[in-house]
């Protein structure tokens, strides 16, 4: 069940990233020069559906798909958190796609989507190898390793 709902779900979601041409190179450095402010858009119509039905939920105590309580972490930004965004916002500058657009781009044929999913594995590994904290995924301090592993 938890498989065919991810599946589900990333298939819709790879869908509209491709419907909506965020695969393209050129669509996303339009945006950040500023040319165009359809993503910017897309991006905080998003942000507001899904804060405001989570937030919706939460209130209401409904349970998720999975049967499990949906409860909100609640953190201020640290430290790292503001290091980790300004390297992924220069990462997706420099290669015009972030992580969910470049599997697009690969399912689409583009060579260039291997490239950045290589440099995104290449992060990872760096990052993992220079600081034990990097185990801590949300800031709330909850091994995101352990979280992996009793999925």
């Amino acid at each position: 069940m938890k498989n065919s709902m991810g599946l589900l779900f990333g298939t819709c979601f790879g869908g509209l990233l491709g419907a909506a041409n965020l695969h393209e190179y050129d669509t996303i450095h339009a945006m950040l020069r500023l040319d165009e402010f359809d993503v910017y858009g897309l991006m905080a119509t998003s942000v507001l559906v899904a804060t405001s039905l989570l937030w919706w939920l939460e209130r209401r105590r409904l349970s998720t798909v999975l049967d499990g309580e949906l409860t909100l972490q609640r953190s201020r930004p640290e430290r790292h958190h503001l290091i980790g965004g300004g390297l992924f916002g220069v990462g997706w500058a420099i290669a015009g796609t972030c992580p969910a657009p470049a599997l697009v781009m690969v399912s689409s044929g583009a060579t260039f989507g291997f490239i950045v999913i290589l440099g995104i594995f290449i992060g990872i590994y760096l990052g993992g190898r220079k600081s034990p904290s990097s185990t801590y995924g949300d800031g709330e301090h909850h091994s995101s390793r352990e979280e992996f592993v009793s999925i």
